[in-house]
């Protein structure tokens, strides 16, 4: 039987205007930016719509505005598309993913996102770190890389994120990245491109934003989800509310596992996927590992009114 998948996009989506027109034309995605001004105690509400994008850009903004958007466009629509089976999240959009599935309240997550950002960003001042997307190479050849890099520069890097359809994210030290960059490039990789971000996320570098997680996310009342997670960390399915909560600290220095997270949706029959919020990076990404696996399936993106419209006819 046809399944249906709900994703949640992270970092890397946000833009000035997001969330503007959803704002406009449903009352229910206003309430939650009502909502999120409330709990943050200012006004996210004005960033998100006016900017500046260098403060937008930064990442104790950028986290809860992506997960914010995204719970605006499932509270909007939610009740108006299919009915999700499962639900994935990219790193930072594991919370999105958890508050849409009514494991996490949105007042906690969008209050626990701020401080995962702030934490981020205080465990590798900016400068120090740096990450790379490396286009046309296997996950063996670069892991083979960064570990050369490594040995070269006595410095960290490693694959942060296994994206699928010939990419891979690796971060680290500034110097190592670079290291890898050059030694990855020499080997046959096709592009490489170092990320607009201010930290090494997904890397060793982040242990001491885990430490400073872990008591905040110990806090929470996490519940058992509607419908079973796909956590990125491990590409497992998850429905224990401990299990869930353990995934979130965990993913923080850890590998997000996408590209095996969308071949255990791909094999539980999911053949349709919405992704949630701004952007439309993770339904292009499941088109992409669909074709490659020879699977038919539908993808959408649905952040804004004129979406749901393409949906549903």
């Amino acid at each position: 039987m046809s399944k249906v998948a709900w994703l949640f996009p992270g970092q890397g989506s946000q833009a000035v205007g997001m969330g503007v027109a959803l704002a406009q034309s449903e009352p229910a995605a206003k309430a939650v930016l009502q909502e999120a001004d409330s709990a943050l105690g200012f006004e996210l509400s004005k960033l998100m719509a006016e900017g500046p994008e260098e403060t937008l850009k930064l990442t104790e903004h950028t986290q809860p505005a992506i997960l914010t958007h995204s719970i605006m466009a499932t509270r909007a629509f939610g009740d108006r598309l299919p009915k999700a089976d499962f639900v994935a999240g990219h790193s930072l959009g594991e919370y999105s993913a958890l508050v849409a599935a009514g494991a996490l309240a949105y007042a906690d997550a969008v209050r626990t996102v701020r401080e995962r950002g702030r934490a981020m960003q205080v465990a590798v001042p900016v400068g120090v770190g740096a990450m790379a997307a490396i286009i046309g190479m296997t996950q063996p050849d670069v892991e083979a890389g960064c570990a050369e890099a490594q040995a070269k520069t006595g410095k960290v890097v490693v694959p942060a994120n296994f994206n699928g359809a010939g990419q891979i994210v690796i971060a680290g030290h500034a110097e190592a990245v670079e290291a890898a960059m050059e030694i990855l490039k020499a080997k046959g990789g096709r592009k490489m491109m170092k990320l607009p971000v201010s930290a090494p996320f997904h890397s060793p570098l982040m242990e001491p934003a885990k430490a400073h997680m872990e008591p905040v996310l110990k806090a929470l009342a996490f519940k058992a989800p509607d419908c079973p997670l796909v956590n990125n960390v491990d590409a497992k399915v998850v429905t224990e509310p401990e299990a869930l909560r353990d995934g979130l600290v965990r993913q923080i220095p850890g590998a997000v596992r996408w590209e095996s997270t969308m071949a255990l949706l791909l094999k539980e029959g999911v053949t349709t996927f919405i992704e949630l919020g701004p952007g439309k990076v993770l339904s292009g990404i499941a088109g992409r590992l669909a074709k490659e696996a020879g699977v038919e399936v539908k993808a959408y993106s649905v952040g804004a009114p004129e979406d749901m419209a393409a949906l549903v006819g």
